[in-house]
């Protein structure tokens, strides 16, 4: 499982347009057009709606973490050398601003993001204190806005590729339609009171929200580290006090501590939960769409049995 550890504490600079000019289309009017994403899951989504027209980058790897992510030389490269660069926005990226400035680039920046009511959370590192939350792709709806905006992204810079970028995401939203279906049929065959799972995850507030989860953190359990003997005997008094069916404790590493969980509480102790990124191509979650099915198989199977 990827977890958040820290943002960046900014977002992208008030400057970064959202749309560049429409000259800049006259960059890739020979050969395919050169597009930078910042992380997997963005990058699957531009390459379903890209297709064959594009030259995809990918900053931020399968299994990489983008809230803590340190930029290379090879990245600034990279964006110098774009034609186009999504983000995905609500503070998600916090070295973005420095990389763009020390790259040069003058590409623009497609905010996969926009028109999507952000939620907030707590942050990690200042309990009390809400931030947002960037993980909107957890949410079906929310990634075909996502798919939206990158349409209307590559048209702008790429408007001879109109028909093929409509056509592409006209395509890649069917095919989130009936995911959304399976998902939501998944979900209605989880009875409604065993809907709710402990994870040190913090990344699944948007797909609570939109299919009816409850994602509950362990209470006074740092997500940081490995938890001690007494952190888990408060997760397991958490377990009992709020009847909480399944556990995903994925910076548990010690097998006696999730076996003792198991034992004294009768929770199922769930496998791994894909957030931030993708798995690796011989993964479970090699896709977008790979990803939600995976977790949405390893929720139902840990609270259905």
């Amino acid at each position: 499982m990827i977890t958040r550890r820290t943002f960046g504490g900014i977002g992208l600079a008030a400057g970064v347009a959202l749309f560049a000019p429409v000259s800049a289309a006259q960059d890739v009017s020979q050969g395919k057009v050169k597009a930078v994403a910042t992380f997997s899951i963005l990058g699957d989504l531009v390459r379903n709606v890209g297709g064959e027209r594009l030259e995809i980058a990918t900053l931020v790897g399968p299994n990489g973490d983008a809230h803590v992510y340190s930029p290379s030389p090879a990245d600034a490269k990279k964006l110098a050398a774009a034609n186009v660069v999504f983000v995905n926005g609500l503070g998600l990226e916090g070295w973005m601003t420095r990389l763009v400035a020390a790259s040069g680039t003058k590409a623009p920046m497609i905010v996969a993001t926009k028109g999507i009511t952000a939620r907030r959370m707590e942050d990690e590192d200042k309990p009390g204190r809400a931030v947002t939350d960037p993980h909107a792709w957890q949410s079906i709806a929310d990634a075909k806005i996502y798919v939206a905006n990158i349409r209307d992204g590559l048209i702008a810079v790429d408007p001879a590729g109109k028909a093929v970028y409509e056509a592409n995401s006209a395509a890649y939203l069917a095919k989130l339609d009936d995911l959304e279906k399976e998902v939501k049929a998944a979900i209605a065959s989880i009875p409604p009171d065993r809907r709710k799972i402990i994870t040190t995850h913090d990344a699944f507030g948007y797909f609570g929200a939109a299919y009816g989860m409850a994602f509950i953190a362990p209470e006074g359990v740092s997500t940081e580290s490995e938890p001690s003997a007494k952190d888990v005997a408060k997760i397991i008094t958490q377990i009992r006090k709020q009847k909480i069916p399944a556990v995903f404790l994925e910076n548990v590493t010690d097998p006696r501590l999730l076996q003792r969980i198991a034992h004294e509480t009768g929770a199922v102790i769930g496998g791994t939960l894909y957030s931030d990124a993708l798995s690796e191509a011989t993964g479970p979650a090699a896709t977008y769409i790979d990803m939600m099915r995976h977790n949405i198989r390893e929720l139902a199977k840990a609270l259905i049995g």
